[in-house]
């Protein structure tokens, strides 16, 4: 895997990790004024989520790199088998 394949490897998993972490801890406003949503979170909590994403990203690529580095599972032979 080069650089570049890493990169975009770990964005990948950290916006997925992201979207599942935006949800826990949500507490919506008890008593919304007018013009407010009834659903908006009193302290989303973003900066919290961002640390713990980046901290899972790097355990799953991790794991991600080790499995596409050791040839466990060979992605160029499964597209030598596609093609023919």
């Amino acid at each position: 895997m080069n650089i570049f394949s890493g990169i975009v490897v770990f964005v990948l998993i950290w916006w997925i990790v992201f979207f599942c972490a935006l949800p826990f801890g949500i507490k919506p406003i008890e008593n919304p004024g007018k013009g407010m949503m009834p659903g908006a979170p009193v302290d989303p909590g973003l900066k919290k989520k961002m640390i713990i994403t980046t901290v899972v990203s790097v355990l799953f690529w991790g794991i991600a790199y080790a499995i596409i580095t050791s040839n466990l599972i060979s992605f160029h032979d499964m597209s030598l088998k596609m093609a023919q």
